[in-house]
């Protein structure tokens, strides 16, 4: 329109003016299986807590960093998660750990973060691993409550740390999460997807065969489908909807056909 005045730059300012991390510490781990975009996830994590003015500490290896404390507890600074965005998989390390799924091991976890302080947990991983914090948000006044009868912390260190704030972050290739329009780690894995049915094509084409592609998702099938739709698959196979009996002579005439 004629002598509109052109759109303003937006201040982010506002955005940010009520968020204070001033006083806070804030952990993040990745844990499980690991998934392109991880670390994207990390260096938002760090820098946006950087940011607000808060400590943010890498707990490494997972749960298992969580529950042996030491070294795998360290601070995080701006430089820390420089060249990391594109990296796939998680520069601070992914454990599975049997220790933290016993009541000792979660005692463990919660004496280590009270020690430096964190209230704060982000943790980046798939089912098993936002279930393990949901348990442990559950558990955390009782585990409290046990290292200040062990005298292993003060009266002061329970007030001061009385509530764990966790914020999960879906780190799963399979996107089987609800509530999330794509996990971490899914738009990578159907990249790859598509690259190797590139690759075999010709193959499969100059021998004039039928390859048959199985591709990772657990129980959920968005990665088969959507790289069935993307690829020009002639048949797809989900667990979502089970072959009916007599489906080896439909695919043997859709394939002729």
């Amino acid at each position: 329109m004629a002598g509109a005045a052109p759109p303003k730059r937006q201040d982010t300012r506002k955005f940010f003016e009520n968020l204070s991390g001033e006083g806070k510490s804030i952990a993040v781990l990745t844990s499980g299986g690991d998934a392109q975009g991880m670390n994207a996830a990390v260096r938002a994590v760090v820098r946006m807590g950087i940011y607000v003015g808060a400590k943010v500490y890498f707990i490494h290896e997972g749960y298992q960093g969580m529950v042996d404390g030491g070294d795998n507890i360290k601070e995080a600074t701006w430089e820390s998660v420089s060249s990391m965005l594109q990296v796939g998989g998680t520069v601070i390390g992914s454990a599975r750990c049997k220790e933290f799924r016993t009541h000792e091991g979660r005692l463990k976890a919660a004496h280590n973060l009270v020690q430096r302080g964190i209230t704060n947990l982000c943790v980046i991983g798939g089912d098993g691993s936002l279930t393990g914090a949901n348990l442990f948000r559950e558990e955390w006044s009782g585990l409290l409550d046990e290292l200040l009868q062990q005298g292993l912390i003060n009266e002061e260190a329970v007030r001061s740390n009385s509530v764990l704030h966790i914020v999960g972050m879906v780190g799963s290739i399979d996107n089987d999460f609800c509530g999330t329009d794509m996990t971490i780690g899914t738009d990578s894995a159907l990249h790859r997807i598509i690259e190797v049915v590139d690759a075999i094509m010709t193959t499969a084409q100059s021998h004039q065969r039928t390859f048959v592609l199985e591709v990772m998702g657990r129980h959920c099938g968005y990665l088969a489908l959507v790289s069935a739709l993307a690829c020009g698959a002639d048949w797809v196979f989900i667990p979502e909807m089970p072959p009916e009996d007599g489906w080896e002579d439909s695919m043997c005439q859709k394939l002729s056909e």
